[in-house]
């Protein structure tokens, strides 16, 4: 008997078009996986499971059946996206418990291309933090489930790498998909600005956030991308040699990397060397200010998505968070200090194509009731594991985390790989040569 929990959604759905199973079989194992494994990862915030059979027949039965880029292949939801009939509540006790009328368009055109919504995944409130924990879940790291799977999309990634959906969808305004897709061993991509339609009515923090793939294979997440972008799948080029930048440099000042994520980002370094790319040891010129820059963005974001909740039911990390960032809402806006980073940033990205470095600076925070505690010790902890993120939600070009060798307690690695705008493929084949010079386990061993 074939097993279709743990297979890529590439190959899911080219065998539901070839007729090799339905689509109500592929969902019904992986709400079954669901039922088994959630329990110990907590993914989801609700699973969809009769939902989910219905779509899958309606899948089955529409005429464009053998032409849909993903036949039958299930998908989970951040919970701060609209899925008609179901709540969003982006994990907050302060939203309402409204079932939506319509998708998110990015939701929209997942389903239009044949994929199956098998439930929403847990977030931290807001989307605030890199730690996925809150009053509706705590989503754990499958590969080590006594660390934090990640935020803000660590619940997307916990279902991926559990094998509990192929692909998952996410979004990322400060790091909120490549922090939980260095974590949990995934791959995943931030489009550059205006890529994938973000949606009316979201907020999407000043143009920062942007809406993207969680994956296994790079394979998947072209795949995907195409799908939310609106484009023909993309097929596969080779790309010339590149000029490849290595820093292993924090951001931020005074946050240093730890030794596995710098041995990670060499490691890649001599894979690509080796594909006959120009491999050079360069920092980009990241300005003093730019802690200043990400603090007055990141609390005036939530600032804005606050706005109109009952404060008294927000937990006081995400609180303090907003009050701080209410003064800096029209700086925020203006974009000005968005607008000088980039000016800052182009002349590097003018004498090389990529910049690689360490995904993370160290492994996640232990899993817990984080929303517990103060706002201090949330900052803190989200700043010193994961300061290489957000320059480039301020600059909005693409970036994107692969897989590279492993912690010393044998969860993945990653690094980071940034390009300029426009260059979202061509990430996607350097991070494919990766993958083929230094395969790595698709889904963590949970049974």
């Amino acid at each position: 008997m074939t097993t279709w929990a743990g297979r890529t959604a590439a190959e899911i759905s080219a065998a539901v078009r070839e007729k090799r199973v339905t689509p109500r079989e592929v969902a019904a194992e992986h709400l079954a996986r669901i039922e088994r494994l959630d329990g110990r990862v907590g993914a989801f915030r609700t699973v969809r499971a009769e939902a989910a059979l219905a779509e899958a027949d309606e899948v089955a039965a529409r005429g464009d059946f053998a032409s849909l880029p993903l036949a039958g292949v299930p998908v989970a939801v951040k919970d701060n996206l609209a899925v008609r009939g179901e709540s969003t509540r982006i994990g907050s006790a302060a939203t309402p418990d409204t079932p939506a009328a319509q998708d998110h368009v990015t939701v929209a055109r997942l389903r239009a291309a044949g994929a199956v919504v098998v439930g929403l995944t847990n977030v931290p409130e807001l989307c605030v933090f890199g730690t996925t924990d809150g009053v509706l879940g705590t989503a754990r790291n499958p590969w080590d489930p006594t660390r934090s799977a990640g935020g803000s999309s660590g619940g997307s990634a916990a279902a991926v790498a559990a094998g509990m959906v192929p692909i998952a969808l996410g979004n990322d305004g400060m790091g909120s998909l490549r922090i939980p897709a260095a974590n949990c061993g995934l791959v995943t991509i931030k489009p550059g600005h205006g890529v994938v339609p973000t949606g009316a009515g979201d907020s999407g923090w000043f143009g920062m956030a942007e809406h993207g793939p969680l994956a296994t294979t790079v394979e998947d997440t072209r795949l995907m991308l195409s799908v939310l972008a609106g484009d023909e799948p993309a097929l596969r080029s080779e790309p010339g040699p590149l000029r490849v930048a290595v820093s292993l440099r924090s951001p931020l000042a005074g946050v240093t990397v730890s030794r596995p994520y710098t041995a990670a980002a060499r490691e890649a370094a001599g894979v690509l060397m080796k594909a006959g790319h120009q491999v050079r040891r360069a920092d980009p010129p990241y300005p003093m200010s730019l802690a200043l820059t990400s603090l007055v963005h990141w609390t005036a974001g939530t600032a804005a998505d606050a706005r109109h909740l009952d404060a008294h039911l927000l937990t006081r990390r995400t609180r303090v968070h907003a009050r701080l960032g209410r003064p800096f809402l029209d700086r925020a806006r203006s974009g000005a200090a968005r607008e000088q980073l980039r000016r800052r940033l182009e002349p590097f990205f003018a004498e090389y194509d990529v910049l690689l470095t360490p995904a993370l600076a160290r492994r996640s925070p232990k899993a817990g009731p984080w929303h517990e505690r103060g706002w201090l010790s949330n900052v803190l902890a989200n700043t010193n594991y994961s300061p290489l993120t957000p320059p480039w939600n301020l600059t909005g070009w693409p970036a994107m985390s692969v897989p590279c060798g492993t912690l010393p307690s044998g969860a993945p690695c990653a690094v980071q790989l940034v390009g300029r705008p426009g260059t979202e493929y061509q990430l996607l084949e350097l991070a494919e040569q990766l993958q083929e010079r230094n395969p790595w386990r698709r889904t963590a061993p949970m049974n």
